[in-house]
């Protein structure tokens, strides 16, 4: 169970157990159940927002290369802040990297399957990923699971935190609606390779997929979805909260899923092309 879950149980008021001694239950350091983390700086969050909209265009920039962008822009930042704040947002330029650390015997890197793979009805392959979304005053995560056939958005989580417990819930969320895909893909990021999110999927059948470290081309559908919402929704608000976020981005997904002619569907809508195929399976 993550930690965040772990701390959404203690009970402040509790009549028999003191919040120590919930704590020591939950195998959670007392100070952990207090500590209220602070927010960024106003300032901070304007760069945030600068620098994710130049991800969008521009996902290969780095630190220095983004500080640079800055810079022309008429904003003296230093190196570290820009990389602290990419970090945060969970930004890393798309390149390859020496490999310099092995990763925890928890985390298992799954092989890539999709090379080569047709695909051709719904529920074949699923994809996930995680994107940032700022706000006036703060700024949340966003995590979305998708239908590689249909570009359909089963289903999505916002939370204030990295933790994987919220992309476990729209894992199993969607699960739950639809069913279980024959392949599921993500990146590598810990909370997709993490025992919680690859547990889940394994309990359920379906097989693990994972991007080359640094392709982004391998998840590729669910980037394009990032650019689409940013700039169809995000973007055009100045979202004061996540009850506002939360509202906006309902609607935005509704729309994409149900009214939205999509491209790649041949000007289909994705919900459209999803219950077809669902159909159209069935009956073979």
């Amino acid at each position: 169970m993550s930690r965040e879950r772990r701390q959404g149980m203690v009970e402040a008021d509790h009549p028999r157990l003191s919040i120590t001694r919930q704590c020591q239950v939950l195998g959670l350091a007392r100070s952990t159940w207090y500590h209220r983390p602070q927010g960024e700086k106003a300032v901070n969050l304007d760069l945030m927002r600068l620098i994710d909209a130049q991800f969008l265009e521009t996902p290969f920039y780095g630190s220095r290369q983004m500080q640079r962008h800055l810079k022309n822009q008429g904003l003296l930042v230093g190196r570290t802040r820009v990389r602290r704040l990419m970090r945060k947002m969970g930004l890393m330029a798309i390149y390859q990297k020496p490999r310099t650390s092995v990763p925890h015997p928890e985390h298992r890197i799954y092989p890539y399957l999709l090379r080569g793979l047709r695909i051709d009805h719904p529920d074949q392959v699923w994809c996930a990923d995680i994107t940032y979304v700022p706000m006036k005053r703060g700024f949340l995560y966003l995590a979305a699971i998708m239908g590689w056939y249909s570009r359909a958005v089963l289903s999505w989580r916002l939370s204030n935190t990295m933790d994987a417990a919220f992309c476990v819930d729209a894992l199993e969320e969607a699960m739950n609606r639809y069913g279980v895909p024959g392949i599921f893909n993500t990146d590598q990021g810990s909370q997709f390779t993490g025992l919680e999110f690859t547990q889940t999927l394994k309990e359920a059948g379906a097989s693990i997929s994972m991007d080359g470290k640094g392709r982004w081309m391998d998840n590729v559908f669910i980037e394009r979805l990032w650019r689409s919402v940013k700039w169809e929704c995000i973007y055009l608000r100045e979202l004061e909260n996540g009850s506002q976020a939360r509202q906006a981005l309902d609607d935005w997904f509704r729309f994409y899923n149900e009214q939205r002619p999509h491209t790649v569907c041949d000007g289909r809508r994705p919900m459209e092309v999803y219950r077809d195929g669902q159909r159209a399976s069935k009956a073979a």
